[in-house]
């Protein structure tokens, strides 16, 4: 089953399935940070925008690199890559951010509004939708180790 995997070495099949795993582990690191901070267990952390370190950024990023090391850093494939992976790291933070503040002011406004009865407006809007530009900056560091550490691992296989 192993050497099957090691197949897929400096294949697009490698790239691929290094941006979903590198986006999979951030959530988990996601999941034990919220753990360990609130002192709580949240499963639905697993399916959220938002926190630390960002899925998103870990997932562009370990594929735009995945795609670097197999291709070359001079490639077209990884200026594509990286173009898109620039694009989703500004958008995660900066307006998916926004985003989530005007949700906040607007449950604000809604509580004084209904007088606490949410559910005759709608019910809450989702607040927590994009990341700090440190989360998104660690979800990048984390993707760009992983894909090393990943593409490591599968040459050994």
């Amino acid at each position: 089953m192993l050497s099957h995997l090691s197949s897929i070495t400096n294949t697009g099949y490698e790239a691929l399935s290094c941006g979903i795993l590198s986006a999979f582990f951030a959530q988990i690191i996601k999941f034990c940070v919220f753990t360990i901070k609130n002192k709580r267990i949240n499963f639905k952390i697993f399916a959220t925008t938002g926190g630390m370190p960002s899925s998103h950024s870990a997932g562009v990023i370990g594929l735009s690199i995945s795609t670097a090391i197999i291709t070359g850093y001079d490639s077209i494939a990884f200026a594509i890559a990286m173009g898109y992976s620039l694009i989703t790291m500004y958008d995660a933070a900066g307006l998916r951010q926004a985003a989530g503040k005007t949700a906040a002011c607007l449950n604000r406004v809604m509580d004084d509004f209904y007088k606490h009865d949410m559910q005759a407006a709608g019910g809450r809007l989702k607040e927590l939708l994009g990341h700090t530009p440190f989360e998104v900056i660690a979800g990048a560091i984390f993707g760009f180790g992983f894909a090393y550490l990943y593409h490591d691992i599968l040459l050994h296989l």
